[in-house]
């Protein structure tokens, strides 16, 4: 069983919930955030080994925190997958740009959401 820890951040707790659910069967430590600053406060505390992002949150959006998180030393080393009902090609490309390590769109299937974490962790 994975061990590994991934903060979730979403600001919809039912979006979160069903995220944290399929973590946490596979056996993942699952830690959350509900805003961009809580995020970033959590990422530099915790250092997941992933963070899994939403991008329109309140206080910083997901590409601003995935920036920052990429940019700071303590940080840039955690991967991040952005998870976000964004899923214009413009979309992906900013997150990709920003730093981002994997870009999914919701609605998604389980399946994707845990193959992409396998690869990124």
């Amino acid at each position: 069983m994975p061990s590994d820890t991934i903060l979730v951040v979403d600001d919809s707790p039912t979006e979160q919930k069903i995220v944290v659910t399929a973590l946490t069967a596979r056996g993942y430590r699952v830690i959350t955030a509900n805003d961009g600053d809580e995020a970033i406060e959590k990422a530099a505390k915790e250092q997941p080994r992933l963070v899994v992002l939403d991008v329109v949150m309140p206080k910083k959006n997901g590409y601003q925190v995935c920036r920052q998180l990429k940019t700071t030393a303590a940080t840039q080393g955690i991967k991040v997958l952005m998870l976000t009902s964004k899923n214009q090609e413009s979309d992906k490309f900013w997150g990709m740009k920003q730093g981002a390590d994997a870009y999914l769109t919701k609605p998604f299937a389980g399946d994707d959401l845990l193959a992409n974490v396998t690869r990124l962790i």
